[in-house]
């Protein structure tokens, strides 16, 4: 008889919190974001005539010589896959991990000849997840010249775009000045479409 007795209030218990906190609370929080924040509840999509062109969190792969370059990506089996997030695994001593960031950077030296500064560490290295969306200004700047060139701009017309691109600080405090290379790209393609 008391093992009866227990066992009912277990079972209520056990609906009334499947209830509670296995629909009743990711429903509220999903509906609030869903009213709070829209954009990134669903993905941060861009969209481009009502047609979702990638989302301002992932990477994309931009490898025409008219278009701002990401990061390199080391996923696999192809650059950018969101399936297979990861990093190269390569630590600063691994000998491999210079060999591919000397590789990249006589690439960009070749690909930008007028660009006579040092290749930002950005556009040699890939990041922890492979998806970064963002490279710095100054790897951005660093790409102007090849960009303006190929899409028969005036470099300066070019720049003054990346400069308006950047964005500051997350709360003026977290992170590093960044651009994202997907809205920097759409912005190009609305001035100089290819």
């Amino acid at each position: 008889m008391k093992t009866h007795s227990a066992l009912r209030p277990a079972i209520v218990l056990l609906a009334a919190f499947s209830l509670l906190l296995g629909f009743g609370y990711p429903a509220l929080v999903t509906g609030a974001a869903q009213a709070l924040f829209p954009f990134q509840a669903n993905g941060s999509i861009i969209k481009l005539g009502g047609r979702a062109v990638g989302s301002a969190l992932l990477g994309e792969n931009f490898s025409g010589p008219g278009w701002f370059r990401s990061r390199p990506s080391a996923t696999t089996p192809y650059p950018y896959n969101a399936e297979a997030s990861a990093a190269s695994n390569l630590g600063p001593s691994n000998p491999a991990l210079r060999k591919a960031a000397d590789a990249r950077a006589e690439r960009l030296r070749a690909e930008n000849p007028e660009s006579t500064g040092p290749v930002p560490a950005d556009l040699v290295t890939a990041s922890a997840s492979g998806l970064d969306p963002h490279i710095s200004p100054a790897a951005a700047l660093y790409q102007v010249e090849r960009v303006a060139r190929e899409r028969k701009l005036p470099p300066e017309t070019v720049r003054r775009l990346v400069l308006s691109s950047v964005e500051g600080r997350t709360l003026g405090i977290l992170g590093e000045p960044r651009v994202n290379v997907l809205e920097l790209n759409l912005a190009l393609s609305r001035i100089s479409p290819i």
